[in-house]
């Protein structure tokens, strides 16, 4: 926070920025935070410095006399009160003995939010002065439900005298009588027989009321300042204190339209604005999310030779993270930097920069690490300007911690932050000793949505090489990845790669369960690998892993296939024995294996077996039990029983029914009926492949058959997978 040392004089008023309340002299505060309390809706702190005066002036020209004051700091509603005690002194200088102390609290910029920062919990500090001519300072919170009326300041604390009176301030009660006014003339209503009032005391109820949003109660309190000056001949005036309380009232009450009406006053009064008057107008701005005009006032600090304070440049910083321009703001900071190592700022400023820097430099991290969390929780890809961003803070010096990296890891849940993802990973193993493992299952998790499993699959090594210890979230998420890669296998009949993975699992402990080993199987089942099909069932058994219906299903079709009947036929006996039930796909495959050993009396046997399971055959059944006829060379009369069967039950015959019809009656030398057989698919509205209009114009060519190919139309076209199952098929 920053604080103010005023002296306002009737020509006009210096207050110059300090922090930790030092000008000229060294003063150590003890602050103790007490309990919170909200009064009768009016929210303000009260600080008042109450003086002895021989002459009465107070606020206005100046004090004279007895050099000990009073001073005296509470709260109205929810904030810190104080506890100070120490022995200050002022090093005389021109000023003499005349002068007013007060203190503003200016709100400091922290995250998205401007928040006031209140004193430490039970921070406490003491500490003295030296000055002969300077008495004891006492500095005494006032308590609710203490010795002392909380309502009320003792104007006569240690022994002064105001306007020759033992009174106190009753500060609530002006504010709450005043908080309805709307004019000079209701405020002189109810101050006519206050007596001149110190500063302090208005410059607390216009705060209070800018924070309750009662502007017309502050414009109408320092209107009646403005009058009081004319009446006063200049004793009691609105000076740069009582303008910026004004200032800061506007930016709390978050009516900014009324800025421009305090600058003019005070362009009016002839009071010019200072440091701290910039940056309530720099905080303005930001609030209205016009951060470009910010950052332009604070080149106009520059321009008119004020010193920036610290609250000037996290208020710039502000005003980057708003723009979401992180690169921007870090180049301010190294540029800051600079002129920090040259010295050009501590020469010319009193903050204790030392503290300052390293709280600036805090700062822009947080306000580097806010932007890049935006721009990865936004709908557009800036990865890019993150890992831009991470590159230049290495670069400038200014790292983030451990903490900041793995929240930033938790933005990133697109398949597009994999690599920022990938870089953070890097970034926490190479510069931290330790990684959460839940940050470590997210990567994995991320690596896998971007289809990066090898990517995910180091990860998962990493933590068995270097730590932690992967848990059962780790083995689920690396176990899914092996099951998207192992499902592409099964899919496109890529059986070698298949095993290949189920190798790679073991080998790092992952253990393969029924569904990856089937996976597998089916791979190979459609690739007609037979062989390799068994080696897998076999090592499936013998890993403990107890087989599936699904298990023996693309056992049996690799069997098929590879037209080892015998073994399929041991196969479903074994199958049985065990108790798995069949399901439709295993029935089709039987039908399929017996109609290829022209078994057709156990074909029966199955299909009964079928329907009285509850397992009606369909098209598929039929087509297998067809493709079996015409694979073996049976007569196509068995190939016409079963198309008919179908078709009595009602099943529609689709095109590779038709098909396998025509291969069929082609082999068996009955051109004219595969002829007519794919008309009446035309007709039906059935498309047929090229191959089986190739079969039935080769069978009438090779026949001598006359009769019309024209009826058949155009040739259709060949697709790519026709034409890989014909090379399957051939070789």
């Amino acid at each position: 926070m920053q604080a103010l040392i005023a002296w306002p004089s009737r020509a006009e008023t210096w207050i110059a920025p300090q922090l930790g309340f030092e000008l000229d002299y060294s003063c150590n505060l003890s602050t103790r935070r007490s309990r919170r309390k909200k009064m009768w809706g009016l929210s303000f702190p009260v600080c008042l410095l109450l003086s002895s005066s021989k002459s009465g002036a107070i606020g206005g020209e100046a004090f004279s006399g007895s050099p000990k004051f009073g001073f005296r700091c509470g709260s109205l509603s929810g904030y810190s009160k104080l506890r100070l005690a120490g022995n200050c002194e002022l090093k005389k200088g021109s000023y003499g003995s005349s002068f007013v102390l007060a203190w503003a609290l200016e709100e400091q910029a922290i995250g998205n939010d401007i928040i006031l920062e209140e004193s430490r919990t039970q921070h406490e500090l003491l500490g003295k002065c030296e000055n002969k001519d300077v008495g004891e300072l006492v500095v005494e919170g006032i308590r609710a439900g203490g010795d002392n009326d909380d309502n009320e300041v003792d104007a006569t604390s240690r022994g002064g005298n105001w306007e020759q009176k033992n009174e106190n301030v009753d500060v609530r009660a002006l504010a709450l009588s005043l908080q309805f006014a709307k004019t000079a003339d209701d405020v002189e209503e109810v101050l006519k027989d206050k007596g001149n009032l110190p500063l302090q005391v208005f410059s607390s109820m216009i705060r209070g009321f800018g924070r309750d949003k009662l502007m017309d109660s502050a414009f109408s309190v320092v209107e009646w300042l403005k009058r009081r000056n004319e009446e006063t001949d200049g004793i009691i005036t609105p000076n740069l204190f009582i303008f910026n309380s004004l200032l800061g009232a506007v930016k709390q009450s978050k009516q900014f339209g009324d800025m421009d009406k305090v600058l003019a006053d005070m362009t009016q009064e002839g009071v010019e604005p200072n440091v701290v008057t910039y940056n309530t107008i720099m905080a303005i701005y930001v609030e209205q999310g016009l951060s470009t005009m910010a950052l332009d006032v604070l080149e106009e600090i520059q321009k008119k030779g004020l010193i920036p304070s610290s609250v000037t440049y996290s208020t710039a910083l502000l005003a980057y993270q708003r723009m979401q321009d992180g690169i921007g703001a870090l180049e301010f900071f190294v540029e800051f930097r600079e002129k920090y190592r040259n010295g050009d700022i501590c020469k010319v400023a009193e903050e204790d920069w030392e503290s300052e820097f390293l709280k600036l430099e805090s700062f822009t991290k947080r306000v580097c690490y806010q932007v890049m969390r935006r721009w990865l929780v936004r709908d557009d890809n800036l990865s890019t300007n993150v890992l831009k961003l991470l590159v230049k803070m290495d670069n400038a010096g200014v790292q983030l911690g451990r903490a900041e990296h793995e929240r930033l890891l938790w933005a990133c849940t697109r398949e597009e932050h994999y690599n920022v993802a990938k870089e953070l990973y890097s970034r926490i193993r190479e510069r931290h000793s330790e990684i959460s493992i839940s940050v470590c299952n997210h990567v994995i998790w991320v690596m896998g949505k971007a289809k990066k499993w090898w990517a995910a699959l180091e990860i998962y090594e990493d933590m068995l090489d270097k730590g932690p210890k992967p848990n059962n979230m780790s083995y689920e998420l690396v176990v899914s990845h092996f099951n998207v890669l192992l499902t592409a296998a099964r899919k496109k009949g890529i059986w070698r790669w298949g095993v290949r993975l189920l190798n790679k699992m073991e080998e790092k402990g992952l253990k393969p369960r029924s569904k990856e080993w089937n996976a597998v199987l089916v791979a190979c089942s459609k690739a007609a690998e037979t062989s390799a099909a068994v080696q897998i069932f076999k090592r499936m058994v013998e890993q403990g892993q107890k087989p599936t219906i699904l298990s023996y299903g693309a056992l049996l079709s690799a069997l098929e296939k590879g037209k080892l009947y015998d073994e399929a036929r041991q196969v479903w006996e074994h199958m049985i024995k065990l108790g798995v039930k069949p399901n439709l796909y295993a029935y089709t495959i039987m039908a399929s294996v017996f109609s290829g050993q022209g078994k057709f009396n156990l074909v029966e046997t199955i299909v009964q077996e079928m329907v009285t399971a509850g397992i009606e055959p369909t098209v598929v059944t039929y087509n297998a039990i067809i493709s079996g006829c015409a694979r073996n060379d049976s007569s196509s009369v068995d190939a016409y029983d079963w198309f008919y069967r179908m078709k009595a039950h009602n099943i529609p015959p689709n095109n590779v029914t038709y098909e396998m019809m025509i291969e069929a009656l082609a082999k068996e030398g009955k051109p004219r009926l595969a002829y007519e057989l794919y008309l009446r698919a035309q007709n039906q509205g059935i498309r047929l492949s090229s191959k089986a209009y190739d079969i039935v114009v080769q069978s009438s060519v090779v026949s001598g058959a006359t009769f019309d190919l024209k009826l058949l139309g155009a040739r259709p076209p060949s697709h790519k997978k026709e034409n890989v199952q014909d090379r399957k098929s051939s070789t």
